[in-house]
């Protein structure tokens, strides 16, 4: 699959690892720490890779589930361009530009992230680098897809910055390309068993025009296309029938029927975590299931 295609910005995470479980006390930062953590964060990255310094960083002192990221249309970084876009000085030199909480202590809509996805284990905060030069981002954004991955260590201040902003026990602080946070996703989704579904995520990330099935005994039956998830949702005599089970064995096979459909539960709510709605089409026996996920 093709590497997503950000156009004159590089996309990239402050990833938190946390220890102990617990979630950071502050969903965002305010502006002065918003900005003091992001000339620690630019300041990392231009370590690594020199020509970030020759680019706007924008950075978003707020922290996501790595779902809340890898959502077709990046739509986080996608707010940190607009705010860019926005922001006095365009065309002025390179510009540091953090966006935190209100003087109220209001997370401001764009960076409210999903109160059903705080219970994990990393958090992210995005930032996003960018130029007039398309050439110069691309370049930058290259180097930074080289070295993050091997060497994307934060610094041990930026991490206490972090650790102490947000009010959160940081086990490890790092630096991914949203390519990078993508990979270790699916290595994850991977351990926990749901590696057949990575594809249609990854379809809808890096080729969203694409259709991409999962059609593989005994799973669920998917189809994503044009921006949503179909899935076959079938009654005992149309489950057994669909997946060769004989119908004298239906009653015998009731148990794993259930374990079935709590399947098809997890992966929605995995697929709707990432930004893509799942609907259920249901498909009764003798009805061609395949060609029903294609209406």
């Amino acid at each position: 699959m093709s590497k997503p295609d950000p156009g004159m910005n590089a996309l990239g995470v402050l990833a938190l690892e946390l220890a102990g479980g617990d979630a950071p006390r502050h969903a965002a930062l305010s502006s002065e720490q918003a900005g003091e953590l992001a000339e620690r964060v630019g300041r990392d990255l231009a370590k690594l890779v020199p020509g970030v310094s020759g680019l706007d960083f924008v950075f978003a002192g707020a922290h996501f589930d790595p779902a809340e990221v890898l959502r077709p249309g990046w739509p986080v970084h996608r707010r940190l361009e607009e705010l860019q876009m926005r922001a006095p000085g365009r065309n002025q030199g390179p510009r540091m530009l953090a966006f935190g909480a209100g003087a109220d202590g209001d997370v401001p809509l764009p960076f409210q992230a999903d109160a059903a996805l705080t219970g994990g284990g990393l958090r992210v905060v995005p930032f996003l680098l960018t130029g007039t030069e398309v050439a110069q981002t691309q370049a930058v954004a290259e180097a930074l897809e080289d070295v993050l991955l091997a060497q994307g260590m934060a610094q041990p201040d930026t991490a206490l910055q972090a650790q102490t902003a947000f009010g959160a026990q940081i086990e490890h602080a790092r630096y991914f390309t949203v390519n990078d946070l993508a990979a270790m996703m699916s290595m994850q989704y991977d351990n926990q068993g749901l590696a057949a579904l990575w594809p249609l995520i990854e379809t809808a990330l890096m080729a969203p025009q694409d259709a991409q099935w999962l059609d593989s005994t005994p799973e669920p039956l998917l189809r994503y296309a044009d921006g949503e998830v179909r899935m076959a949702l079938f009654d005992p005599a149309g489950w057994c029938a669909f997946y060769n089970h004989g119908t004298g064995d239906c009653d015998r096979l009731q148990g794993i029927y259930e374990q079935y459909l709590m399947r098809q539960r997890q992966m929605a709510a995995v697929l709707e975590a990432h930004g893509l709605p799942v609907l259920f089409v249901h498909c009764e026996a003798g009805q061609d299931a395949r060609a029903l996920l294609t209406k």
